[in-house]
C-alpha cells in the first residue's frame, strides 16, 4: 500500500516524467496533475531569443504552476484522495537560474518566495535520471518543433540544478532512478518496478536507485 497523498515525478527534459505520472495516476487512480506548458505564449520565442523571453517565461511558468497547483492540491476529493503530479514547484528557480540574468534572478527569487510556504510539500518524489543521449532521442520522439536545437550544454544545467536542489531537500524522501535503460512504457515488469518504489516507504533524504537495485524491487 502506498504511503503517500501527494507523489510528484521529476526529471530534465525528456526523461519521461509526464508519461510515467500518466500511467501511476491510472494505476493508483490518482487525481492527475500536470504542467500546463504547450500554450505558453514564450516557450516558442524562449528557444529563439533566450534573452528577450527569458525573463516574462519565468514569471508566466511560476504564475501558471502556483495557480494550477493551489486549485489542484486545495480542492477535496473523496473519490480520488491521492494525487500524482509531474513537476515540483521549486523547478521554477532551477531553470530561472540557469536562464536570467542575476538582477533578474534576485527579484524573481524573492516573488518566488512570497509563494513558496502557501503550497504544500509532496510526500514523495521520484526522480528520473537520464543520460543526455536518451533525453535527446526522448525529445526527437515526442517532436516539439521548439525543442529540437537544445543544446547538450543546456540539458547538464538542468540536470546539476536538479541535484542540487535534491540534496537540499533533506526533509522529503526522494527516489533518484537512472532510468537510461528503463522502460516502463512498453515493458510491464519495469512499470511494475515504480509502482513497488511508489509504494516503498522511505525515510527524508535522497535515495539512489541504479538499475541493479531497481531490479530487486
Amino acid at each position: 500500500m502506498q504511503n503517500w497523498r501527494y507523489l510528484v515525478v521529476e526529471g530534465n527534459i525528456g526523461a519521461g516524467k509526464t508519461t510515467l505520472s500518466t500511467m501511476l495516476s491510472t494505476h493508483f487512480s490518482a487525481r492527475l496533475v500536470l504542467e500546463q506548458f504547450s500554450d505558453n505564449p514564450f516557450l516558442p520565442g524562449f528557444y529563439e531569443d533566450p534573452g528577450k523571453y527569458s525573463f516574462p517565461l519565468e514569471l508566466s511558468f511560476l504564475a501558471e504552476r502556483y495557480q494550477q497547483l493551489k486549485d489542484e492540491l486545495s480542492r477535496a476529493d473523496l473519490f480520488q484522495p491521492l494525487i500524482v503530479a509531474d513537476y515540483f514547484v521549486l523547478k521554477s528557480l532551477i531553470f530561472a537560474q540557469i536562464t536570467l540574468e542575476q538582477h533578474e534572478f534576485e527579484l524573481f527569487s524573492r516573488l518566488f518566495k512570497i509563494i513558496r510556504d502557501s503550497l504544500p510539500l509532496p510526500d514523495k518524489i521520484i526522480y528520473l535520471h537520464s543520460n543526455r543521449e536518451r533525453l535527446k532521442t526522448n525529445i526527437q520522439f515526442r517532436g516539439r518543433p521548439y525543442e529540437q536545437n537544445i543544446q547538450d550544454e543546456y540539458l547538464e544545467k538542468i540536470q546539476q540544478g536538479y541535484f542540487s536542489l535534491l540534496k537540499s531537500l533533506e526533509a522529503l524522501p526522494v527516489a533518484l532512478v537512472d532510468a537510461s535503460g528503463v522502460d516502463f512504457v512498453k515493458k510491464p515488469s519495469d512499470f511494475q518496478r515504480f509502482v513497488k518504489l511508489a509504494e516503498l516507504p522511505l525515510a527524508p533524504g535522497v535515495h539512489y536507485f541504479d538499475s541493479d537495485r531497481l531490479n530487486t524491487l
